[in-house]
């Protein structure tokens, strides 16, 4: 029953994404990237604290995390892990590629094995829209605006953060109602739309 409980909000989000993907899709150019990304500031262990649900994020209860570090080839190795609805640690690898040398913020990220993510050279599907100042904090969406992440060095955000990371949705022409909070230890322990938080 609690589980039930938990996936309502995400089955909502879920419909609510499919009917407002793709006329944004269509009718918006895709987002704009920060104007510049430091990449070996960008580079170290991100919290996700929100996120437009994605199937393959759906397994994921808590404790969602993706880390990055450079690699032999001067590509980015991405290390995502997450703690399952049955308590059980979840995790993939994965390489993300700079696809975009003027701003450094536009990637490709690939990950063997999945469908439609497997070649490690393609189009953009990783664009950074906002950052804090310190790079404490990060916005991440693709240029269909069909996915979206909040990301954070720590666990939680300060309400001021949280205001400046929903401005940046929507600057990015996204629709905060559309993410759903990702409970992390230490953070937010529930699932809410981003715009009732």
């Amino acid at each position: 029953m609690k589980l039930a409980r938990r996936l309502r909000p995400i089955a909502c989000a879920l419909s609510l994404a499919a009917l407002a993907a793709p006329a944004s899709a269509h009718a918006a150019a895709a987002p704009e990237p920060v104007p510049s990304l430091e990449l070996t500031r960008y580079l170290g262990a991100w919290n996700q604290l929100a996120a437009i649900p994605q199937y393959f994020n759906l397994i994921c209860a808590r404790d969602t995390r993706a880390d990055y570090a450079q690699d032999a080839n001067g590509d980015v190795s991405v290390h995502n892990t997450c703690t399952t609805w049955t308590g059980a640690r979840n995790e993939i690898q994965g390489t993300a590629r700079v696809a975009d040398a003027a701003t450094g913020a536009q990637l490709h990220v690939s990950f063997p094995g999945v469908p439609t993510q497997d070649q490690l050279d393609g189009p953009v599907n990783y664009i950074v829209t906002a950052l804090g100042a310190d790079y404490s904090w990060a916005l991440v969406t693709d240029p269909g605006r069909t996915s979206g992440f909040v990301l954070s060095r720590t666990p939680g955000l300060e309400p001021s953060q949280w205001e400046q990371v929903r401005a940046a949705i929507v600057r990015a022409d996204e629709n905060p109602c559309l993410y759903l909070t990702s409970p992390t230890t230490g953070g937010r322990p529930d699932i809410m739309p981003l715009c009732g938080v």
